[in-house]
């Protein structure tokens, strides 16, 4: 049985609209090939599941095996400042074999981020905000990514959009 996630906080990545009927926490790191794996089942689960659905993404950065993680999530965190978030959460995703610092700092060009915010970003201003996922993700029993969490229960069945859509329709009907 999994531990408690944290709930849901101000500063989280939250997409769905508030009539929501179930929540998916994926915490997730921009480099893991696993996660880029999942990305587009998840995208897929979103548009079958629509309204009825709160994706959540938090960062879980595995900076010992991925050296542009860190970076990578920093930059999500400065796009995040600059209301950016999903666009550079996607960017990010779908140029996985592309995230060093020249290759952020043209993204940041290409979504109109200030170069100052994701400086600042560099420097460390999100870092706290990452950590925090992180930790909680480990006090949740994550130890690889991408984990995902259905109403706060970790979700271990197939990485496939079937199975996934099966589990989140179920969870949406028997929500209280």
């Amino acid at each position: 049985m999994s531990r408690p996630i944290p709930s849901l906080a101000a500063d989280d990545h939250i997409l769905g609209t508030p009539s929501f009927s179930v929540t998916l926490v994926e915490y997730g790191d921009y480099q893991c090939p696993y996660c880029g794996e999942a990305y587009p089942v998840l995208k897929a689960v979103q548009r079958a599941m629509g309204a009825d659905l709160r994706f959540v993404f938090r960062n879980f950065p595995l900076v010992e095996v991925h050296a542009h993680a860190l970076r990578a999530a920093q930059f999500a965190e400065a796009a995040a400042e600059a209301g950016l978030f999903w666009e550079a959460h996607d960017m990010l995703y779908e140029n996985q074999d592309a995230l060093g610092d020249r290759h952020l700092e043209a993204y940041a060009d290409q979504l109109g981020i200030d170069r100052a915010i994701l400086a600042a970003a560099f420097e460390g201003r999100h870092d706290e905000k990452i950590q925090r996922d992180f930790l909680g993700g480990v006090r949740g029993g994550v130890n690889g990514t991408p984990s995902l969490f259905i109403n706060g229960q970790l979700y271990e069945g197939p990485p496939e959009p079937e199975s996934l859509i099966s589990v989140l329709s179920r969870a949406a009907t028997t929500r209280v």
